[in-house]
């Protein structure tokens, strides 16, 4: 039976869970088993450390980590004092992270020793980050999350946590090439919790799997936050390879619900079975009972493959940061349409319209526009680009879409240029702006290209400077030292001039 904890915001709704499922595992990660108890204790001592540091109602904490139990902990420590929470990519490089902190007026940043170097680089044009937390060492100028934790003594006050406070901020890219903080409050995400929950009928029983990177809102609404309100456990995997271990995680954690995005399950269905499983194994993943989709497209010969080779169901799903995240799934029970991302989740409502505004009806192609408790209160700081999305409540989503007879929706294009690199959003005029800073470079566009294994990739088209020269790679060591790897093209074409308008702007679709 569902039982689901949620109370008025996240911090009640895990002390709920911590109080029910005391000595429940809530995670496993690599040998340890950490319980309900110890989660909730372990973040605890760090709230009252973030208190003696100053932490303080509305300031915001970043955290700059890869999967591990520490950065939950330091998640509800955060909110638990109502400070805001402000994950952030763990693969992004010195200047985007300086941007993030900056903007974000972070006064504190937890993480780990191997990413130092790119904090201490970050923080020179982030005048309000004061503290660093490593949950693994100490170093100069550092605070070490476990001595923190043990020695504070927990001083439980009785707050009030208003449920449309901000809970957490989470940078989306921007079409302008700086990444915009959408501010997601405990409202926001209670009311995705609770209508996730109802979609795909989720109970303590329940054993998930984290193999997203948990800074993505879609892996930690849907891997973290979902399952830690019903009680359910939760292996958190440090990094999606080898894939061999995230296999034996499915198999040794009895995982029954698997969240993942169309590369890992294209991966799957195309694994040749003899060299990593024996038939023993395969009925050894028998407790999985459903895969999701999200993030990114799952095309239909992936869903089928899938879906043939194991006999799970795999449900696509969609949604986006500034939805806290989800937006609609293909139910489990009833009809499930390859093709389209499913039915709105409870609580939201959806519709197309034209560039008017004007409601399209079924059938008709249109921008997708988005209702619901689950959508952002705004933009962190940007006034201007939050009225420009958020219209008479509903959330402009920038993707083109249509919705059918019997309600479920299908996403046809997107109205923005993004490139979806395995489920992480990648604008092509971020990387435009680096490529234009190159001394020998006049001109630079850059477009999606489709890709087996990550969905989309980038390619860029150059125009050189008269009489330069430069090659392919010198133009993507040159980007390794400005952008996240997953930012980077995975080609490089030179071109003389590009195809434009009248006005000058560069026709990218005649760019492949």
């Amino acid at each position: 039976m569902r039982s689901f904890q949620t109370g008025t915001n996240l911090v009640r709704m895990f002390e709920k869970s911590a109080e029910r499922f005391s000595d429940k595992t809530a995670l496993f990660f690599s040998d340890k088993k950490i319980s309900y108890k110890d989660l909730y204790h372990m973040s605890q001592g760090l709230s009252q450390g973030l208190r003696n540091l100053g932490i303080k109602k509305g300031d915001k904490v970043a955290i700059f980590l890869h999967n591990t139990p520490e950065f939950a902990a330091s998640y509800f420590a955060i909110i638990s004092i109502e400070a805001v929470c402000v994950p952030v990519n763990n693969m992004l490089k010195e200047t985007e992270l300086g941007f993030i902190l900056k903007d974000s007026e972070a006064r504190l940043i937890i993480s780990s020793i191997a990413y130092l170097d790119i904090i201490n680089s970050a923080k020179i044009g982030a005048p309000d980050l004061k503290y660093t937390i490593i949950i693994d060492g100490l170093a100069l100028d550092t605070f070490n999350f476990y001595e923190m934790v043990e020695r504070s003594v927990v001083k439980k006050e009785d707050i009030f946590i208003d449920p449309d406070e901000t809970a957490s901020i989470l940078y989306t890219s921007g079409t302008t090439g700086n990444p915009k903080g959408a501010m997601l409050t405990h409202r926001n995400f209670i009311s995705n919790i609770k209508s996730c929950v109802s979609s795909i009928n989720v109970s303590e029983k329940d054993n998930f799997i984290c193999v997203l990177p948990m800074f993505h809102s879609f892996a930690f609404t849907v891997c973290i936050l979902m399952p830690l309100s019903v009680g359910a456990s939760i292996a958190v995997v440090e990094h999606l390879r080898p894939f061999r271990r995230v296999v034996r995680n499915v198999i040794k954690k009895k995982i029954t619900v698997f969240v993942g995005i169309p590369s890992i399950f294209n991966v799957l269905a195309h694994m040749e079975i003899p060299h990593v499983f024996t038939s023993r194994a395969l009925k050894l993943i028998d407790p999985l009972r459903l895969c999701i989709s999200g993030a990114a497209a799952l095309p239909v010969e992936v869903l089928k493959a899938f879906e043939d080779k194991f006999r799970v169901p795999l449900l696509e799903g969609y949604g986006l940061t500034e939805a806290s995240p989800v937006v609609s799934f293909n139910p489990m029970h009833g009809v499930r349409k390859p093709g389209s991302v499913g039915l709105p989740v409870e609580g939201v409502k959806v519709k197309v319209v034209d560039d008017k505004s004007q409601d399209l009806g079924c059938d008709k192609i249109g921008e997708l526009l988005v209702k619901g408790d689950n959508v952002m209160k705004g933009y962190f700081n940007r006034e201007t680009e939050t009225r420009e999305v958020i219209k008479d409540n509903w959330l402009y989503t920038g993707d083109i879409a249509k919705i059918d007879e019997d309600g479920y929706i299908y996403i046809l294009d997107r109205k923005k240029d993004m490139i979806n690199v395995r489920g992480l959003n990648v604008y092509p005029v971020e990387i435009e702006n680096v490529l234009m800073k190159h001394p020998k470079i006049k001109e630079a566009a850059v477009v999606g290209m489709p890709d087996k294994f990550k969905g989309e990739v980038p390619k860029a088209f150059i125009v050189l400077k008269e009489n330069e020269a430069l090659t392919g790679l010198e133009v993507i060591k040159y980007l390794r030292k400005n952008l996240a790897l997953f930012k980077i093209p995975k080609f490089v074409e030179f071109t003389k001039a590009f195809p434009k308008t009248a006005t000058g702007k560069v026709l990218k679709r005649q760019l492949r």
